[in-house]
């Protein structure tokens, strides 16, 4: 058997590839969906979600939040898109919380936060405060919490200007793209 220190490293692969795995395979899916909207494409998508929160949930109760610091950042940003789509609210929640001390200690980027910081509150039907969560139906900001200082917080964790985002999004879509 190899000395811990040597089987870490290895570990920390292995749960980087399985994370960053998973979130491909829920793009595909989405984009497969868009170009063939039936109800099975959406039950397979809800299948993923559900299959691929299940995996993060066992990965968090054995390793914490995979921050950056461990799985590396492209594998700790594929785990919260996985997280955004979990239909979990409560483990949404609890994520939250593990994502904020990670910020917090240095091990994850801020702007994973605002992310999932956002999510939670339109879900619990409260005002977001980094504005990333854009209603399908109108392409505008769901309620911002103290919208005239919005774009001081997005720029604190990374974001660019509101106003250049929506343009973004709704010139996406103009192009035949989706959220």
């Amino acid at each position: 058997m190899e000395p811990p220190s040597d089987t870490a490293p290895r570990r920390r692969q292995v749960l980087a590839a399985e994370l960053i795995r998973r979130a491909e395979d829920e793009r595909r899916l989405a984009r497969e969906a868009r170009s063939a909207p039936t109800v099975q494409a959406r039950e397979r998508i809800a299948e993923c979600h559900a299959g691929n929160a299940d995996a993060l949930r066992a990965i968090v109760a054995r390793h914490g939040w995979p921050t950056a610091e461990l799985v590396g950042e492209p594998a700790s940003t594929a785990a919260l898109m996985i997280l955004l789509h979990s239909p979990d609210l409560g483990f949404r929640l609890t994520c939250r919380d593990l994502i904020a001390e990670a910020v917090a200690d240095g091990r994850s980027p801020a702007v994973h936060h605002a992310y999932i910081a956002d999510h939670c509150a339109v879900e619990l039907g409260q005002p977001q405060f980094y504005g990333t969560r854009i209603s399908p139906s109108t392409l505008c900001p769901y309620p911002i919490r103290h919208p005239e200082s919005v774009d001081e917080r997005r720029h604190d964790v990374g974001l660019g200007p509101l106003a250049e985002h929506l343009r973004t999004v709704r010139c996406g879509l103009g192009a035949g793209g989706g959220l």
